[in-house]
Order: structure tokens, then sequence, then C-alpha cells
């Protein structure tokens, strides 16, 4: 799958003498029409495509559709297609890292229209998260209000943004 974008945080300047954790995560791009299916997070006041971190030995089909339907309660998950990795190195505030380097892997597919019960885990809870339908264009131009003015955004806004735009040029 091509690399979509390679994004350096503004904190991470060098890699050298640097230890760094390598995180996969997915990402879903689910569209019916103008309307892309997204999770908006209260905290963070940004709108976010399905997606996470995947498990250890997991195949990325496997955890993307896994990921999709615990944040959106998805259900037929279908026409599955690569779009693209985002590939990111940022700050990993935990011990024994000082670097994540994540690769996003995202793709488009198919659902039904209407969504089952998600099973958000306890922090996406506390964040407010919440899956929504919305159209891309206002997703976009609220995500970039939130970077201009939001002191409180979250490290995934500017990816997020970055890939609903892509979709956005695909869809022309």
């Amino acid at each position: 799958m091509k690399i979509l974008n390679t994004h350096f945080h503004p904190e991470v300047t060098t890699l050298e003498n640097k230890t760094i954790f390598k995180r996969l995560a997915t990402r879903s791009i689910t569209l019916k029409g103008e309307s892309i299916l997204l999770l908006y997070t209260e905290r963070y006041q940004d709108y976010s495509l399905p997606g996470g971190g995947l498990d250890a030995g997991e195949d990325i089909i496997t955890g993307m559709k896994r990921e999709l339907i615990e944040e959106t309660g998805a259900q037929n998950i279908c026409n599955i297609q690569p779009f693209g990795v985002y590939e990111e190195y940022r700050p990993w505030h935990k011990p024994d890292f000082d670097i994540c380097h994540m690769l996003s892997y995202c793709y488009t597919c198919d659902i039904s229209e209407e969504l089952g019960t998600p099973t958000l885990e306890s922090y996406e809870i506390k964040n407010g998260m919440k899956a929504v339908w919305i159209n891309i264009h206002e997703a976009i131009a609220h995500n970039k209000q939130t970077m201009a003015t939001s002191p409180q955004q979250g490290l995934s806004v500017e990816r997020e943004t970055y890939l609903l735009e892509l979709v956005v040029e695909g869809m022309k």
C-alpha cells in the first residue's frame, strides 16, 4: 500500500539516539454520497475516521473491521479497498520510548447505513466520542477551525483533516 504522507510532529526534531515504538493502526473511510461516517470527540472538538491500533499479531483487515464495529456499531462491512498509509512520528509520553512511529493503514468500505450499538472503551466514553454521519466538507471545515483556535486539540486532528481532504480529492 502506498504512503500517502509522512508527518513529523513539531516536537520530533530528530530520530537519532531516540527509542522508537512502532504502532500499527487502521482507519476506515465509509461514504454515502458526500456524507462520511466519522467519530466526533467532544474533548478534542474534532472529527476523525473510525480506527485504532492493531492487537498483537492481528491481521490488518481483521483489525480494521474490529475497530469499525467497536467504535461505530457498523454492520455488513463489505467492498474493502486499500486507500493508503499515513505515516507519522510523534512524541510518546510513556516509559521506555521517546517517539511513536505510527503507520495508519486506511481502507474504504461500504456498510449498512443503520448502525448497531458501539462498544467504546472507557477513555473513549470519557472523551465524549460518538459516531456520526456528517457532510465531509463540514467535517473538514470544523477540524480546520479546531486546529486554528482550540488549545485542547488532540494529536490526530492534523492527520484526520489531511486524510479527509484526500478523500474529497478522490470524489472529484
